[in-house]
């Protein structure tokens, strides 16, 4: 495998009687190579004394021989480490391995292809944790928690089924908080400890001790999903690391890849002990490389950043303007927020409140989410799903995209005092996610004495919003089924019994799956819902005037898009009675009524008023 840029630490060419290592290191240092036969002995095969190169400011080492299935670390005083781009390592990570990068790919890998997608608006994005989705016995899945899970038929299926497109990975790297060595014992993270970051994770592979298995089993895996026309979203956690004192960035440039504040102390940011400087040039060139790699290696068509707020805005513009290179389609989206203060100057960070400086790339819309199932800050408080008034203007401006609207007073939207995005693109619409309450829970939470019918109708109407809104819809797998996780809030080192999906809830509430299957249809057929670019969306979206609270209508109007509906009229009713909303004088096909959807119609209005049921959602078309 070639030395793309200087970045790489292990460059392997296989055939010459030679391999060359090269590692960016303070030149000051004194640093040595080790070279092992195998991932765990004791002592070294051969211990070089690399050379520090002042025009390439990296330094080198050079091991005569085929040393192909060996593995390797550096040090330079602080402990050894396989630096920070290893390609392939051993089983927790701890030595990088020296292997043949075209013997991991799958048969046909030189064909695969990313599935079509012409715009951002066409997504809908289905978030999943590898474990989460496929370890429960209902799945009927054979390869639970393991990367090869979404190459199995139910699994696609399934997927295919419900409609996605886009299957958001949470943390596939290797990670620091599961023991490889210990998998037959109960263990459970989300992954957000970033160990070796161009590594995919032992312990979704069938094999964590055989460096290969993994890089093969995750390329299969996107292999699957793009044949069955879903593409692959990476979570990328460049923010922070596992800790400071052990982390490859420390071991081989220390105190370079993060930041301190004014007195000294490492900053905080990302509310995990540090947070990295992605403004200084190694930094900045690492997130780059590594996003390029994981494109051209294994083919991933999409990143979401976690804490984006903690980046720099121009590290993340030189990110877009680098894959753009590569394919402009690949979506790059991220929390537009911070865990805590950071130790660099806000205005020129990656906050939501910036991304009209960030172009074609989005942020998740914590003001919709809020809008409809109340704060983040307090689980048991509602909003417009509780019949809570106050929210409707939050809800109309996260159903245009967060984009200027003449019909959105900003000076009411919960979060944003102006809209943040330029383009309704830049928009993530969701209303649950991994790191909160899912659905259900929160809906249990916030509205006392629900009952289970009235839980089903607020779920579906929720989704209705997030799937009508202009923004990219984003779902958290499990939704589908009515996933709930006991009540927590924070289920990131739970157990199976609280993260798992039940997928008997397929049955026991086959309406829930069969509405979310028909919304993303809907979505899907109908480019009026997907309009992609704030110009159209400002022409044919009007709201439509209500009367009393947590009630929001709004009309697309003269086949927008090139949509074959004339009109379409969506109306959203929180409350627990039925609510009468004028509409323009016509004659109406109704295909969204009291919790189900039929785009062939589930009857018919005339004249200028309807009647749309209690905790549902109504939609009309001319």
């Amino acid at each position: 495998m070639a030395q793309t840029q200087f970045f790489n630490e292990c460059s392997y060419v296989k055939g010459i009687p030679t391999t060359t290592f090269c590692l960016r290191a303070p030149a000051d240092s004194t640093a040595w190579l080790r070279v092992y036969d195998t991932a765990d002995a004791a002592e070294p095969v051969s211990k070089t004394a690399m050379h520090y190169d002042k025009k390439s400011e990296a330094w080198f080492g050079a091991i005569d021989g085929d040393v192909e299935g060996k593995f390797y670390t550096f040090d330079i005083g602080r402990g050894e480490t396989p630096g920070v781009f290893a390609k392939a390592v051993s089983v927790n990570g701890k030595r990088g391995a020296i292997i043949d990068m075209g013997k991991t790919n799958p048969d046909g890998w030189e064909l695969d292809k990313r599935p079509e997608v012409k715009s951002p608006a066409d997504l809908v994005i289905y978030e999943m944790h590898h474990r989460d989705f496929s370890i429960d016995p209902s799945s009927g899945i054979r390869n639970k928690g393991k990367f090869l899970a979404l190459t199995e038929p139910r699994a696609i299926q399934h997927l295919k089924e419900l409609g996605v497109n886009a299957i958001h990975i949470l943390p596939s790297y290797d990670y620091g908080s599961i023991d490889e060595t210990r998998l037959n014992v109960p263990q459970y993270n989300w992954g957000y400890d970033p160990v070796n970051y161009n590594v995919p994770e032992g312990s979704y592979s069938t094999n964590p001790y055989d460096p290969a298995c993994r890089i093969r089993e995750f390329k299969q895996m996107v292999q699957a999903l793009h044949q069955a026309g879903i593409r692959v979203i990476l979570d990328v956690v460049y923010n922070h690391t596992y800790d400071i004192e052990h982390s490859n960035f420390q071991r081989t440039y220390p105190d370079y890849y993060y930041r301190k504040t004014k007195d000294g102390q490492y900053s905080n940011g990302s509310g995990c002990g540090n947070e990295t400087a992605s403004e200084r040039p190694l930094m900045r060139q690492f997130m780059m490389e590594s996003v390029e790699y994981w494109i051209r290696e294994y083919h991933i068509d999409g990143f979401r950043f976690d804490l984006m707020g903690i980046h720099d805005i121009e590290t993340m513009n030189q990110i877009r303007k680098a894959v753009d290179e590569i394919d402009p389609t690949i979506f790059i989206y991220g929390e537009g927020w911070s865990a805590g203060d950071c130790a660099f100057p806000r205005e020129q960070l990656g906050m939501k409140a910036n991304i009209q400086k960030m172009p074609r790339i989005a942020a998740f819309s914590d003001d919709l989410r809020d809008a409809l199932r109340g704060p983040f800050s307090d689980d048991t408080k509602g909003a417009f799903l509780a019949g809570i008034p106050g929210e409707e203007e939050s809800l109309k401006a996260g159903i245009a995209g967060m984009i200027a609207h003449p019909q959105v007073d900003y000076a009411k939207v919960n979060y944003s005092d102006e809209p943040y995005a330029t383009e309704p693109t830049q928009m993530i619409a969701y209303v649950s996610c991994h790191d909160d309450m899912c659905l259900v829970d929160r809906l249990k939470a916030s509205i006392k004495d629900l009952d289970p019918s009235s839980l089903v109708k607020l779920d579906l109407l929720a989704q209705t919003a997030v799937f009508t809104s202009q923004g990219v819809p984003f779902l958290l797998s499990g939704e589908e089924m009515l996933r709930d996780k006991k009540g927590v809030h924070n289920s990131f080192e739970s157990p199976d019994s609280i993260n798992h999906l039940d997928w008997n809830n397929l049955k026991r509430y086959p309406q829930v799956f069969e509405y979310y299957k028909n919304l993303t249809a809907l979505r899907r057929h109908h480019p009026a819902f997907r309009l992609g670019q704030a110009e159209l969306v400002r022409k044919h979206l009007t709201f439509l005037p209500t009367e009393g609270d947590c009630l929001v209508a709004f009309q697309l109007s003269d086949h927008a898009g090139g949509d074959a509906w004339k009109n379409i009229i969506v109306i959203l009713n929180a409350n627990t009675e039925s609510r009468v909303v004028k509409i323009p004088k016509g004659s109406y096909t109704v295909v969204c009524c009291d919790g189900k959807i039929d785009e062939s119609g589930l009857g018919g209005i005339k004249g200028n008023k309807v009647s749309v049921p209690s905790q549902s959602a109504m939609i009309l078309f001319q």
